[in-house]
């Protein structure tokens, strides 16, 4: 049995009306999907930049040094290895669209040791100072101090990655909590605490720079370490030079 002419023409109409409906379902398809497409990339562009917005690097430190001091009197050696550390956290504020300049302040606390021939003896409030040249088994003194840096910062980090380089310099003030000086020899042992003469305020500058979570550190004393001591009537005006690594985290 044959199919008649009117119902293949039927049929022909009926498949090109519904590949017509395909095309135009297919197409619109295509626009909502473009439209979604550029949705989501649109939240993510602001996604991006509000994170980026936020974008600080506040940081816990940690510093460990060699500690020399400068501007010693004649015959004052260091002759053994004398150490230091500090650590603390500061609060970072950046300056520029990049977030690449900033400022950063914040509140930490040193401990110094120095180790060297300048014996003190006598008490807190009447200290003695001479250079021993002799022999001797511990002479040394040692700080514990409060500090609060303020800190000019330039690095190439994003809120991507914290790998990156970085020059920080700035200003340290600090305040003396505790002291203690001990000279032992053979004949005399004197330790004393709370020095009179020992300066409560302290400031200098300092530096790190480096790559990642190692840096090399620097810090200068501006003013000296002590405010009236003297030997033979010569002011001491000993100053801080410390070098050493910082380590920064997140």
């Amino acid at each position: 049995m044959f199919t008649s002419q009117p119902d293949t023409l039927m049929r022909l109409i009926i498949t090109r009306n519904t590949l017509q409906k395909l095309i135009v379902l297919s197409f619109f398809a295509l626009i909502n999907w473009h439209s979604y497409a550029q949705d989501i990339e649109e939240e993510e562009k602001i996604e991006l930049i509000r994170i980026d917005s936020l974008y600080r690097e506040d940081q816990f430190f940690f510093a460990f040094t060699y500690n020399t001091l400068q501007q010693k009197p004649t015959d004052l050696s260091q002759n053994k290895f004398s150490t230091g550390f500090s650590g603390g956290f500061l609060r970072d504020m950046p300056i520029n669209k990049d977030r690449t300049i900033a400022i950063a302040t914040g509140l930490g606390i040193t401990y110094n040791n120095y180790i060297q021939n300048l014996a003190i003896t006598g008490d807190s409030n009447n200290p003695v100072y001479t250079v021993n040249t002799g022999d001797y088994s511990t002479n040394k003194f040692s700080q514990l101090l409060i500090d609060v840096p303020i800190e000019f910062r330039w690095r190439t980090s994003t809120y991507e990655s914290h790998k990156f380089w970085r020059i920080y310099g700035g200003v340290k003030f600090s305040y003396l909590l505790h002291d203690r000086s001990v000279f032992t020899d053979d004949t005399t042992n004197a330790i004393i605490k709370g020095n009179k003469d020992f300066n409560k305020f302290l400031y200098g500058i300092y530096a790190s720079a480096g790559y990642n979570t190692v840096n090399v550190y620097v810090y200068y004393g501006l003013n000296s370490m002590f405010k009236t001591a003297s030997i033979a009537d010569k002011s001491i005006d000993m100053k801080a030079l410390n070098v050493g690594l910082i380590f920064y985290i997140l």
